[in-house]
């Protein structure tokens, strides 16, 4: 199992214009310092507490993503330094962090989770929800968040046609809300056993943990 190997492989598969989020999420800072000194700077976590505890002890050249469900209660305790937070559902939890990202006088920059799945399990809110929450007046007035584009998370399942299918569903939902939102710039799709599929169907950042660190232990 040899961190710096996997990332050298990983990377030299992806194409220039996409980003790629290690998932460091359970696994200790060791392991993420092996990646950071491969040149990995961008890390995502899908805990808040995990997330600041390692933002803590580690470079303050890292790029700290949030790819977890957000708890709104918990936004304070990241607003001072995430980069950017990948599960947004809802226009009240972008309220609360536009509201804990001023305290920091910041503007934290946000992707809309978008629901591709057919899973129940899995968050995110309708295009159509999408688009009247950029267009409305409520959102216009919040001045400390950016919307920079979406993320979605395709259905569990090893039928490829599905996951293709959510995939090129995010697309499409991202070049509606691009025509009237100009400055969307990113799809967040893409884990480690589809990543490929994802780029295909258009992915501007991909997000891979195991394929890269090994597999979780949740014990």
């Amino acid at each position: 199992m040899n961190i710096q190997e996997n990332l050298n492989h990983i990377k030299s598969t992806l194409p220039a214009q996409v980003t790629l989020v290690a998932v460091s999420k359970t696994k200790p800072i060791s392991d993420l310092m092996e990646a950071y000194n491969t040149g990995q700077r961008i890390f995502g976590e899908n805990k808040i507490q995990e997330m600041a505890d390692k933002y803590a002890e580690m470079p303050k050249d890292i790029e700290w993503h949030m790819i977890g469900h957000v708890q709104r209660n918990k936004v304070k305790y990241m607003a001072e330094f995430v980069s950017l937070i990948h599960g947004v559902e809802s226009f009240k939890l972008l309220k609360e962090i536009n509201k804990q990202a001023k305290k920091h006088d910041r503007i934290i920059d946000c992707l809309l989770q978008i629901k591709i799945a057919e899973e129940d399990s899995k968050f995110g809110m309708s295009a159509s929800d999408a688009s009247a929450l950029l267009q409305s007046d409520e959102f216009s007035e919040l001045k400390n968040i950016s919307i920079v584009g979406v993320m979605g998370m395709a259905t569990f399942t090893k039928d490829m046609t599905q996951v293709e299918s959510e995939f090129k569903f995010l697309k499409h939902t991202f070049t509606e809300l691009k025509a009237t939102n100009p400055k969307l710039k990113t799809i967040s799709m893409g884990m480690s056993g589809d990543y490929q599929l994802a780029i295909d169907c258009g992915s501007t950042m991909v997000r891979v943990g195991s394929s890269i660190f090994g597999s979780r232990n949740y014990n």
